[in-house]
């Protein structure tokens, strides 16, 4: 009888999947886009500054404009002698006068202070300075945010909200970008249903579509849903088929374990080959990683997910979320999120000889309480949970003991 491999750890699984070459790197696979369309996309080329930030000395605070030589009393009357508002540039400042100045207003020639209006008192056209100022207070100097010819943005920077609002302060109107990863989608079991429809005896309706397109939008994939597939190996190697001619990664759940009705793996094997099967992780332990080859050459890139929602989910965020990254051109430091160290707050006396993922939450004490059912079925569990505790091969866990939290908010 033949020996089963050993299951990959979960360390040596993911350094499999992220060995893998990436093809949006090279040709033709850079789009530039409109700043205010970039949002959620890959950045393909590190951008630079070619201005300051800001561009000249202004003021942080609303107030007056001085010399600090002329208000070293702390009680100094100065005239007013001109008022500048953000926008506009004010004439040079004459020794023993104040200017009235605004939040964003450049800082006029000769002053060199900003005393902030609820240290003043207006006294008709002159002002009382109630405080004695020190050289730079309240000034904020030229290229303090950004110097011309910096790096403002490296390469294999996932575009957000913040990224976008510096390209812009730098003058930016167009950012080079990486295309979308294109993922095909589908799902085996003659169990599934779909919401709406009626389900028949033995039936499930299919959660896992939901919650895969989902993280896969979150990442801003370019998605072809091809939905359920009938549960046998010839309908399941034409769906491979069609989904690898136009698509750089076919995504499926379910069919991967060994069961005489699980048709994926022979599939895939039949159309291409399987690098990677079987994770010693809990939940999530068949999981499946190869390429499924192109009728006019080439391969695209298969990942095949457990079938119970669970696993599906978890494996997803563990393995195909830094993969897909990878693939995007993400810088290294991206693809696995820092866990956080925190208390637990509950006992765990039953080793696993597999790594273990568990649904926790963040309780009002700052401590993790643990999802009192943590089987591969029970969505639940990531609804009412805040994310992962990552817990070794082997290892109890005991009231009061540190551990590796992993939160949803950094994985979806």
């Amino acid at each position: 009888m033949m020996q089963k491999p050993p299951m990959l750890d979960v360390a040596a699984a993911l350094q499999v999947l992220l060995a893998t070459e990436r093809p949006l790197l090279t040709g033709g696979a850079i789009e530039l886009l409109p700043t205010l369309a970039a949002n959620g996309r890959m950045l393909a080329e590190a951008q630079t500054s070619h201005l300051n930030v800001p561009p000249a000395d202004n003021t942080q605070m609303d107030g007056y404009a001085v010399r600090a030589v002329d208000c070293a009393s702390g009680a100094a009357r100065l005239p007013v002698s001109q008022r500048i508002p953000a926008g506009h540039v004010g004439a040079p400042l004459q020794p023993g006068t104040a200017a009235r100045i605004f939040t964003g207003a450049m800082i006029p020639a000769g002053a060199d202070a900003v005393v902030m209006q609820e240290m003043c008192e207006a006294d008709g056209e002159a002002v009382l300075v109630k405080h004695a100022p020190a050289v730079g207070e309240w000034v904020r100097r030229a290229g303090e945010d950004i110097r011309n010819g910096s790096v403002i943005l490296a390469a294999g920077t996932r575009l957000r909200p913040q990224h976008l609002g510096l390209a812009a302060s730098v003058g930016l109107e167009k950012l080079p970008v990486l295309r979308k990863l294109r993922v095909a989608m589908f799902f085996t079991g003659d169990e599934l249903a779909m919401p709406g429809e009626p389900l028949k005896p033995g039936a499930i309706y299919n959660s896992n579509r939901f919650v895969l397109r989902g993280l896969l939008e979150n990442l801003g994939c370019a998605i072809t849903d091809y939905g359920i597939v009938p549960d046998n190996l010839q309908a399941t190697r034409e769906a491979l088929r069609l989904a690898a001619q136009e698509h750089d990664l076919i995504l499926t759940s379910g069919g991967v374990s060994v069961g005489e009705e699980d048709h994926v793996k022979p599939a895939v094997e039949a159309e291409g080959r399987l690098n990677m099967w079987q994770i010693a992780m809990k939940p999530g332990k068949p999981l499946a990683f190869g390429e499924v080859h192109r009728a006019a050459g080439g391969t695209a890139f298969f990942i095949g997910l457990p079938g119970n929602p669970v696993s599906s989910f978890v494996t997803f965020l563990i393995f195909v979320r830094p993969f897909i990254l990878h693939q995007q051109g993400a810088a290294v430091d991206a693809l696995a999120p820092q866990t956080i160290p925190m208390r637990a707050d509950f006992n765990w006396p039953k080793a696993d000889r597999r790594r273990e993922f568990l649904r926790v939450k963040i309780n009002a004490a700052g401590g993790l309480d643990l999802f009192p059912h943590q089987g591969s079925g029970v969505l639940t569990s990531t609804v009412w949970g805040d994310g992962l505790v990552d817990n070794p091969p082997g290892k109890t866990i005991a009231n009061g003991d540190m551990l590796h939290f992993l939160p949803f908010a950094a994985l979806t």
